[in-house]
């Protein structure tokens, strides 16, 4: 027989899991929204809070039961309209029991549906998440179900709840230039500050393209901490700490039923792959729009599909 306490134990135990995985999705934008590039006395987007409007979207489900989610990092500033300087499409595949994350790099210059053509981020300033996920959608052939933005101010604040002691890192080189902190190479742990500032670093021989790559480690580095049982213990506090900087199309009954799936069926790895993939783009510069990356939309396409079906040999991949 059931008792009302078991119900009410219940209860709280799925609260807990819902939180938890928003807090999973959410980690991977902010440590996307992390790689920001500011410089020093700077007034930061989100200062003045995080500013909720309301975005169309009309994602659409995967045909074969995969779970789509568009993560973006918004650079929000006072009075200015918001640019995404951080898009991870974040794939949750239950059958399989993965999850994958593109990287879109923000530079490519791409087709935008109704505009000319421009750089990638530029589709949210023209018409929020809904034309970029339109757009995403005529130049990689993926589209997404849900879409989850996230302003950065609270990048800090989520680390250092979650891990008072600082993540792992292995900084490989001293890092200080326009991230707010100076750090040394060799194997430490970092709190949310210097984590910050460690995926934000863009100075070394490969630009952004290293910065992403360091994004992308910052995320495989938080993610046994998220999926922990300290992480469903600080849950509640963790969403308390991260309201007020997400926005999201995602319903509760939409996330109960995923964290179900998710539950049942827990991720084996993480798999990321940044786009463009190599040898299919070049750099460009065009009048209007600056420097940019000028894509090979086929081959481009063809590894993303590659990289979701399995056939791909450039994911980097980390077992929990």
């Amino acid at each position: 027989m059931v008792t009302r306490l078991d119900k009410k134990t219940r209860r709280k135990k799925r609260r807990r899991r819902i939180l938890l995985l928003f807090i999973f999705l959410i980690i991977i934008a902010l440590a996307g929204c992390a790689v920001f590039q500011y410089y020093s006395g700077t007034k930061q987007a989100g200062e003045d809070g995080f500013k909720k409007e309301n975005y169309e979207f009309h994602g659409k489900k995967d045909a074969n039961g995969k779970i789509n989610f568009l993560l973006l990092g918004v650079d929000q500033r006072k009075n200015e309209k918001s640019r995404t300087d951080s898009m991870i499409v974040a794939q949750y595949d239950p059958k399989n029991k993965k999850v994958k994350l593109i990287s879109l790099m923000r530079d490519m210059f791409v087709e935008i549906p109704g505009y000319k053509n421009y750089k990638l981020n530029t589709a949210f300033f023209l018409g929020g998440p809904e034309l970029l996920r339109q757009t995403i959608k005529q130049n990689f052939n993926l589209d997404v179900q849900y879409y989850v933005m996230v302003n950065f101010k609270g990048f800090e604040k989520i680390v250092d709840t979650l891990a008072p002691n600082g993540i792992e890192i292995n900084v490989k080189e001293e890092m200080s230039k326009n991230i707010g902190v100076t750090l040394h190479p060799g194997l430490q742990r970092l709190n949310g500050k210097e984590l910050l500032g460690y995926a934000r670093y863009r100075h070394d021989a490969k630009g952004d393209f290293g910065r992403v790559e360091r994004q992308q480690e910052v995320i495989q580095a938080l993610k046994d901490e998220v999926l922990s049982v300290n992480g469903f213990a600080k849950a509640p506090k963790l969403l308390g700490t991260i309201e007020p900087y997400i926005q999201t199309n995602m319903d509760t009954s939409d996330a109960i039923a995923l964290v179900s799936e998710f539950l049942l069926k827990r991720p084996k790895d993480i798999e990321t792959l940044t786009v463009p993939v190599q040898g299919a783009y070049q750099n460009g510069y065009v009048s209007y729009d600056g420097a940019v990356l000028e894509i090979d939309k086929e081959k481009n396409q063809q590894a993303i599909e590659d990289f979701l079906n399995g056939n791909s040999s450039t994911a980097n991949s980390s077992n929990p």
